[in-house]
Order: structure tokens, then sequence, then C-alpha cells
């Protein structure tokens, strides 16, 4: 089993999206690329932050992420 991306994108997003998906009862890994980006000088990038769930998770999250989209 790995794990899957579900979604990149700006922090506070990503952070809204982590919070629906945790309401559910599924756990996300998070990636914040933020801080690497800015000790490499390439300052706040708009894919900074990526979250990812287990792939066996996908089916239960999916409609989760769908409605996120649809709402941003």
């Amino acid at each position: 089993m790995g794990l899957m991306k579900v979604f990149s994108g700006s922090e506070i997003l990503a952070m809204a999206l982590q919070e629906k998906i945790e309401a559910i009862g599924v756990d996300v890994v998070v990636k914040n690329n933020i801080q690497s980006a800015r000790l490499g000088g390439f300052g706040n990038s708009d894919l900074a932050v990526e979250l990812f769930v287990q792939e066996t998770e996908f089916a239960k999250v999916n409609p989760v992420i769908e409605e996120f989209r649809m709402s941003i």
C-alpha cells in the first residue's frame, strides 16, 4: 500500500481540505515545501503544500475532494 497525492496547492487551501478529509476519519500526510522553497531562495511557491492519503482510502475521500474542488 502506498500514498496517493490528492492535493497540491496553497497552504490555506491544503489546511481546509485536510480538515475536511480528517473529519470523515481518514489520516492525511502533509508535505509542506514552503520552508524548503524559502531556504532554496524560491520564495513562496503556489504548489507549496501537498496532501496524501493511503491508496486504500481514496474511494472514501474522493467525494470530499471533488466537493472541495467545486467550492474553490
